[in-house]
């Protein structure tokens, strides 16, 4: 047996590869690749709102929301040990909000600071989690240097537990809409793995009327809508906060190619009584509530979904923000 020759792992100082929290850091953790592996150390489905988002006196470094909870995420960086300024600035969010989980992210945990994040999960309810993650940097021989997170304190017994069975509290006490609504959405999960291609059924299912998935842009997201009243079901691309009107502006000038790559037409809203926008294909004579006839429907949405996934994504990312 041959010996395998192994590298030996080096750790890499911060500041050798982001120069700031403002300039570098904050922008490499907002790009989607980044911020997929912040939310899987936290367990937490992330999609960026925005940068440097006022929040009360202060600025926070990026404002995220919790897909499964529609919670905001505010998250705060810092490329030294952690400091009694930052931890008022946590306050003053948590002070501000309804409900929010802060995560703050540092080179370096003092003990103090440690204890006081485990203090607050203590005292608090479910509606304010709060996340310490330590950064470090490391590489093997001359390979890029590798980002890694720890955390260092986190919610008592952190595991969703507490969320999901709140969830399951809330949905014995919804109407029959919002039930069948979350089945439906599930279903919609379940066909879209069967088929497979760009879209994850992985989606948390929720008792809503619509559904989103990732389309690989932060203020956007591909997914399905449905209206029992009109008996419609719709496959959009949907845009929101502040950038929604010039991404849409900037999709509708490209709409002859987009069109002719469906092989259809699409409605685009752009929702002028609203600071959203979106692009949509109905489909009329659609009841969700008439279970009987949800293959045909889900089939409908899966199928446009995924073509309009492989039409959009590549122009999506090209878009100016």
């Amino acid at each position: 047996m041959t010996d395998q020759l192994l590298g030996r792992l080096e750790r890499v100082d911060l500041r050798d590869i982001w120069i700031s929290e403002a300039t570098s850091f904050t922008p490499w953790l907002a790009k989607p690749e980044n911020m997929a592996v912040l939310g899987e150390t936290l367990n937490i489905d992330l999609e960026l709102e925005a940068q440097e988002r006022s929040v009360g006196p202060f600025r926070a470094d990026l404002l995220c929301k919790d897909l499964d909870t529609d919670r905001w995420v505010l998250i705060e960086n810092q490329l030294e040990r952690t400091d009694h300024t930052h931890l008022g600035q946590l306050l003053t969010y948590a002070s501000g909000l309804d409900a929010v989980t802060i995560v703050w992210i540092a080179a370096r945990f003092t003990e103090e600071h440690r204890s006081t994040l485990d203090w607050l999960n203590k005292i608090t309810n479910d509606s304010f989690r709060f996340f310490g993650l330590e950064v470090e940097l490391w590489r093997i021989g001359s390979s890029p240097a590798a980002p890694k997170f720890n955390i260092v304190s986190k919610p008592n017994e952190w595991s969703h537990s507490v969320a999901k069975a709140a969830r399951v509290i809330d949905d014995s006490e919804q109407s029959d809409t919002k039930l069948m609504q979350a089945r439906y959405w599930a279903a919609l999960n379940a066909k879209l793995d069967e088929i497979g291609g760009p879209i994850s059924g992985n989606r948390k299912p929720q008792p809503q009327s619509w559904i989103h998935y990732r389309i690989g842009r932060s203020y956007m997201g591909i997914g399905g809508a449905m209206n029992t009243q009109k008996k419609q079901l719709r496959a959009e691309l949907y845009m929101t906060g502040s950038p929604a009107k010039s991404l849409f502006g900037q999709l509708r000038e490209q709409r002859t190619d987009i069109e002719r790559e469906l092989g259809y037409s699409l409605d685009w809203q752009e929702l002028p009584d609203k600071q959203d926008a979106r692009i949509a294909l109905l489909l009329e004579n659609a009841d969700p509530a008439d279970e009987t006839d949800w293959p045909r429907q889900i089939s409908w949405l899966a199928e446009k979904l995924i073509q309009m996934h492989k039409v959009f994504a590549p122009r999506v990312r090209d878009l100016t923000i």
